[in-house]
C-alpha cells in the first residue's frame, strides 16, 4: 500500500511540473498533493519518514505564495517596464483570457493585454506601449520559472 502511494506521489509531481507550463492545471497546488501523499505513504511504511509536518506545512506556504504570486508578476513587471495602470489591467485580463487556450495564449494574451490596455485607455504611443506588453511577457515568463523551480524542488522531496 505505502509503495503504491509514493508511486502516486511522484506520478503528482511530475503532473505539478507539467502543470507550471501547461495553463488549466494548477502545477504547484498538484506537487503540494504529491508531497502530502509521500507524507502518509512513508508514515504507513514507517521507513524513516524524512517528510515533516512541518516542512508539509512550510511547502502548503510556499505553494499558496507562488499561485497568488503567478497571477501577480505579468502586472508588476508591466508597471516596471514603465507601464501605467491600464497596461497592468490589460495584462491580467489577457493572462486570464488566455488560459482558455494554450500556454500561446496564455502569454500571447497577456502580451496582447498590456499592449492594448497601453494603447486604448493609457493613451500610449506604440514603442512604449511595446515596452509594456515586453514586461507582462517577462513577468509571464518569470512566474513559469518560479513555479517550475517550486514543483520541482517539491519532486525532489518527493522522491528523497
Amino acid at each position: 500500500m505505502s509503495t503504491a502511494l509514493i508511486v502516486f506521489a511522484v506520478i503528482l509531481g511530475i503532473v505539478g511540473i507539467v502543470g507550471s507550463i501547461v495553463p488549466g492545471l494548477p502545477g504547484p497546488p498538484i506537487s503540494w498533493a504529491g508531497l502530502l501523499i509521500a507524507f502518509f505513504g512513508r508514515r504507513i511504511a514507517e521507513n524513516g519518514n524524512e517528510i515533516t509536518l512541518t516542512c508539509l506545512l512550510i511547502w502548503l506556504a510556499i505553494t499558496i505564495i507562488v499561485t497568488v504570486i503567478d497571477y501577480v508578476i505579468p502586472a508588476k513587471f508591466t508597471k516596471l517596464a514603465g507601464g501605467s495602470k491600464a497596461g497592468s489591467w490589460g495584462a491580467m485580463i489577457g493572462l486570464l483570457v488566455g488560459i482558455i487556450f494554450t500556454a500561446i495564449g496564455m502569454i500571447a494574451g497577456c502580451f496582447l493585454g498590456a499592449l492594448i490596455g497601453e494603447l486604448a485607455f493609457g493613451k500610449k504611443e506604440f514603442n512604449t506601449s511595446l515596452k509594456s506588453a515586453l514586461g507582462a511577457f517577462a513577468g509571464v515568463m518569470a512566474g513559469t520559472g518560479i513555479k517550475l523551480i517550486t514543483t520541482i524542488t517539491m519532486l525532489f522531496y518527493i522522491i528523497f
